[in-house]
Order: structure tokens, then C-alpha cells, then sequence
């Protein structure tokens, strides 16, 4: 497995998120013009309970490596990143909710499926805004130098070694070498 976890898992929220309201129209649609069909409305439901699933998988893998990330990141920091992702799990819940009671018979299932396709388009605002807040957190923040280990071929930024005139450290170390040898 991926170590650390966290980043490799919370593509799968934001997928699903980008996806529900693609879904949500399509079902929409092709249950508006064959209303017994319930097929589109269960592929509907299921992606609407896999970003569930999915989100839920990640504030997990986020809240077991936030101890680690605080030792570069503010807590604070982590904190509203967490609430965001929070937001996210909450607001794609209620929106499976509303579509597994859009599976309902008559009035009751068309009534939730035109009020599951409306909610589905504030999930990708609610993915955007923790997706983006975790680029902040790894971007401009660090976070993933916690996971950075120092040393002999560890990867890390250029100017921390010796790159911040564009140079790299093998050339300037061919230019010591160099010196040595004389003429």
C-alpha cells in the first residue's frame, strides 16, 4: 500500500463527486421518459453511495496521518481541511439519501429524484473546495515534506540542494573534481 495513504484515496471522493451530477441528469432523464425503469436511478444510487464510501475512506486515511503532518503544517490548517472533507461527506450523504428515496414508487420517488439531480451539483462544490484546500496543504504548505526523509537520494526541492542558481550538485561537483586534477 501507498504510504502515506491519504493522497492516493481521496481522488476516488473527488471522481465521484465531479460524476454525480453527470449521473443524476442522465438518470433523471431516461427515468422522466420510461418512468418504470429503474435501472438508471440504482446506477445513480451507486454512485452516489460509492462517494460516500469513498469520502468516507478519506477523512479515515486523512485523521490517520494528520499526527504526522502536524509536525509541518499548522493545526489549525489541517483542521479546515478536515471540516472541509467533513462538508463533503456530510452533503453527499443527504444527497444518497435523497436517492435512495428517489427509488420510491409514484409521487413520493419523482419528487426526490428532481430534488437528488438539484443537490447532486453541490457535491463537486464541496469536492472542489476540499481538493483544493489539500493542494494548499501539500502546495504551499509542506505537507508532504513530513513524509520526506533527508538524505542520500532523497527527492526534495532543488533549491535545498545546491540547485538555486540552476545548477545541479553532480555538475558542481564534476567542477571540484575538475579543480583537483589540475593541468
Amino acid at each position: 500500500m501507498p504510504n502515506p495513504l491519504h493522497p492516493s484515496v481521496v481522488q476516488f471522493p473527488i471522481v465521484f463527486g465531479v460524476l454525480l451530477p453527470v449521473a443524476a441528469v442522465a438518470a433523471f432523464w431516461l427515468t422522466r421518459r420510461a418512468p418504470a425503469a429503474r435501472g438508471p436511478w440504482l446506477t445513480m444510487a451507486a454512485v452516489s453511495l460509492a462517494l460516500v464510501i469513498s469520502g468516507w475512506v478519506a477523512l479515515r486515511t486523512g485523521r490517520a496521518q494528520e499526527e504526522t503532518v502536524e509536525s509541518v503544517v499548522a493545526e489549525a490548517t489541517i483542521h479546515d481541511h478536515e471540516e472541509l472533507g467533513e462538508g463533503l461527506l456530510l452533503g453527499s450523504g443527504l444527497t444518497a439519501l435523497i436517492v435512495l428515496v428517489g427509488l420510491a414508487p409514484g409521487r413520493l420517488g419523482r419528487g426526490a429524484r428532481a430534488l437528488a439531480v438539484v443537490a447532486s451539483f453541490t457535491v463537486p462544490v464541496l469536492a472542489f473546495r476540499v481538493g483544493h484546500s489539500g493542494g494548499q496543504l501539500v502546495y504551499e504548505h509542506g505537507a508532504a515534506s513530513a513524509y520526506v526523509q533527508a538524505g542520500p537520494g532523497a527527492a526534495s526541492g532543488s533549491a535545498e540542494h545546491g540547485q538555486e542558481d540552476g545548477h545541479s550538485q553532480r555538475e558542481e561537483h564534476e567542477g571540484r573534481e575538475g579543480e583537483h586534477r589540475g593541468p
